[in-house]
């Protein structure tokens, strides 16, 4: 069985000055992995012809599905569809159910008149197979050349999963054989991505020539992920499991979690296994570990709260910290956050708690206490621990590099306290 690769364009000028994030192939790579495709390459073009012209002619010389997202809209610049119509040979056409979905959206959804520029979205080349695109104006579109198929879907995200869903997944598993790709994921802490490798190298060395080992760093942090490919799914997994056991093993002591799941809804397992709570002071992350606490469904079980003292005053009249305390030492120390940390955990009525303080920059800092600097504090009922961090990134970076290690800091807490 041959392997099948697909390769997904981007178009719009907004996404090569940064205006808008692309989104859309990351999502659209997912999809793909999980039915056995593997992506070969994702582009991002401008609204330029001749760049999209070439970017089609290029990735259909390594991938057996072209996929493109947006250009499809009804103004000037969106030129993706006059496009694919020369590029395939054909002619524009009204498809009429189409028209009629546009027409019955703004006469009676939209309720204000359709204009000829909205009319225009029901043209489609006739060497196409049209998508009905039952979320939007602009549908999807196949083409077929020389064995690969080719599908323009709008830049919508709402409207591009809807098409893929719905069309383009099902059309890829009836064109196409297709294989099984699998992946198994653990998390390290405590050890640098160079000196993790060095302690694998004979594991790596053997792995079966269907699977990759990957190494995704973070902060400090170190994702290992394997992913294999078969045409036997039970065999693929066989052999997976056995190469991941065998790797756990190797990283035992620096083991965070066995499976691939952002560190905040480890901590939350974790809690909910407990029936026990947490709470967050925090200063210089502005709320982010409470915001990344409270993204997982189901945490208003362990999470009580948080106090974002940003202020001094605050962090005095809210939480408590001994104003003292901060004259002498400052807002950004070991005694502050120790402070925080234990007040919290009184006024929230919680089992657990973080506090930070630091410098996320690019002001703010001195020789003493440089930007990047943090403390964190992380406390249960009977012991704090606190631990400073010299953090090197910008402000954004510093403030997710605090926000990752607080959490591994209080995941070693509970763990401890087993």
């Amino acid at each position: 069985m041959k392997k099948v690769f697909a390769s997904i364009i981007t178009i719009g000028d907004e996404l090569l000055i940064g205006q808008v994030i692309d989104t859309n192939s990351a999502w659209i790579a997912k999809e793909l992995n999980k039915i056995g495709i593997s992506v070969k390459h994702r582009v991002a073009v401008g609204d330029v012809w001749e760049d999209i012209w070439y970017s089609l002619d290029e990735e259909s010389k390594h991938a057996d599905i072209i996929l493109l997202t947006g250009g499809l809209g009804p103004t000037a610049d969106d030129i993706t569809k006059p496009l694919l119509c020369e590029y395939f040979g054909g002619r524009m056409v009204i498809h009429q159910p189409t028209l009629d979905f546009v027409t019955n959206l703004f006469e009676h959804v939209f309720q204000r008149p359709m204009i000829e520029r909205n009319k225009k979205q029901a043209e489609v080349p006739d060497t196409c197979t049209v998508l009905l695109n039952e979320k939007g104006t602009a549908p999807g579109m196949l083409f077929e050349k020389e064995g690969k198929i080719y599908i323009s879907m709008p830049g919508v995200p709402g409207e591009m999963k809807w098409i893929t869903e719905n069309h383009v997944i099902p059309i890829i598993k009836h064109k196409f054989q297709l294989g099984f790709i699998e992946h198994r994921t653990l998390l390290t802490a405590g050890i640098g991505e160079s000196f993790l490798a060095e302690k694998i190298k004979d594991f790596e060395a053997r792995i079966p020539a269907n699977i990759k080992l990957a190494y995704l760093p973070n902060y400090g942090m170190v994702r290992l992920r394997l992913t294999g490919y078969s045409e036997e799914l039970n065999e693929l997994n066989n052999t997976l499991n056995q190469q991941f056991e065998q790797l756990k093993q190797k990283v035992n002591d620096f083991l965070v979690t066995d499976k691939d799941l952002p560190l905040e809804e480890v901590v939350g397992n974790l809690l909910k296994e407990k029936n026990q709570t947490i709470a967050t002071a925090e200063s210089c992350t502005g709320g982010y570990i409470a915001h990344l606490l409270t993204s997982i469904p189901g945490s208003s079980a362990y999470f009580n709260g948080s106090v974002v003292s940003y202020s001094n005053k605050i962090k005095e009249e809210i939480l408590h910290v001994n104003p003292l305390t901060i004259k002498q030492f400052g807002a950004v120390s070991k005694e502050t956050v120790t402070e925080m940390a234990g007040n919290i955990l009184e006024l929230m009525k919680t089992d657990y708690a973080i506090a930070v303080s630091g410098i996320m920059g690019p002001d703010g800092g001195s020789q003493e206490k440089p930007t990047g600097l943090v403390w964190i504090a992380v406390a249960s009922k009977s012991k704090i621990n606190v631990k400073h961090f010299n953090f090197r990134y910008d402000r954004s970076r510093n403030i997710q590099a605090t926000a990752t290690n607080a959490l591994n800091l209080i995941r070693q807490l509970i763990v401890d306290n087993s």
